[in-house]
């Protein structure tokens, strides 16, 4: 798949091999480089060139703010969002309802599987966004929450 990625106001065509192997296959320019990535803030870069040695790199990107809020109500922090495209079969919550994280809360069916969406959070509903029937995307919102106890159940 190809990406248009801009570095420092300069715009690179990366074309990405496979996204969820590791390490990232990423070609720029013609050029191969494996990208390792990591939980902390540095990442390890190989780059491969035919017939010579392997020379790494290390890419440091900006991070955002860790204290900032986003305006975006799919990130903000009270919102599950869906983790992929597909259409609500049925919605077991509604607004007011008390859940516990882990608590099956909806069925995205996505080429022709169903999958059980769970609560990352524990907490009251505010708001159900999505209803049986409805086409949703990846990270769109679904449920957004009043008040929040435990969270990440995973």
């Amino acid at each position: 798949m190809k990406y248009k990625i801009t570095v420092n106001s300069q715009i690179f065509e990366v074309e990405i091999e496979n996204i969820n192997a590791r390490p990232v296959v990423a070609i720029v320019d013609g050029e191969r480089f494996e990208v390792t990535p990591e939980s902390g803030i540095q990442t390890e870069v190989k780059k491969e060139a035919a017939g010579r040695p392997v020379e790494k790199k290390s890419f440091n990107p900006n991070q955002p703010s860790i204290g900032s809020k986003s305006p975006n109500q799919a990130v903000s922090g009270n919102t599950q969002t869906s983790p992929l495209p597909g259409t609500v079969i049925e919605v077991f919550v509604k607004a007011g309802d008390k859940v516990e994280a882990g608590q099956v809360i909806l069925v995205i069916e996505a080429m022709k599987m169903k999958n059980s969406i769970r609560s990352v959070f524990s907490g009251t509903i505010d708001e159900v966004l999505v209803s049986a029937g409805q086409s949703v995307a990846h990270k769109q919102p679904l449920i957004k929450f009043t008040d929040l106890g435990d969270t990440a159940w995973m």
